[in-house]
């Protein structure tokens, strides 16, 4: 019976151990209010050492860059792309033959948002980013998010 409490204990620890490692990126969402129609929401994400994610900018035909897609609402303008806020760092990669741009701790995207009137509303997307470590990376994910505006 010790045996088997041993061997479950081992395997559900290794799989949680397989679980974490899987996503090393962790999001956080917000929305600020900045006058009566202009809203600031900011992308927050905290990268476990040792992977990192690519900016928004990361060029053409390297690693796939990271986007903030945001579902239509007839009640809101965005315009142009999330500012980026962190350490970036800039690397030639073999694997991709050019230069990437990335960061491996902390990055925040900022993305001003205009309402159309004085409303309460959603905004709602996905953030898609490509996570890496050592010439490995992950698939693709995609993380959805629904922030309020009031």
């Amino acid at each position: 019976m010790k045996k088997i409490t041993i061997f479950f204990i081992t395997f559900f620890s290794a799989v949680a151990v397989m679980a974490q490692s899987n996503d090393p990126v962790q999001w956080n969402f917000a929305a600020v209010k900045k006058s009566d129609k202009v809203y600031e929401l900011t992308f927050t994400a905290t990268i476990a050492k040792p992977w990192h994610i690519y900016s928004q900018t990361t060029p053409k035909g390297g690693a796939l860059p990271t986007k903030i897609l945001f579902k239509t609402n007839p009640l809101a303008t965005i315009k142009g792309n999330a500012k980026e806020t962190g350490d970036l760092k800039t690397i030639y990669e073999d694997v991709f033959g050019t230069d990437v741009k990335f960061f491996d701790t902390k990055v925040s995207f900022t993305q001003t948002v205009n309402l159309k009137s004085a409303v309460k509303t959603n905004i709602a997307g996905t953030v898609e980013y490509l996570a890496c470590k050592d010439g490995i990376c992950l698939p693709p994910k995609k993380v959805p998010f629904d922030l309020k505006l009031q």
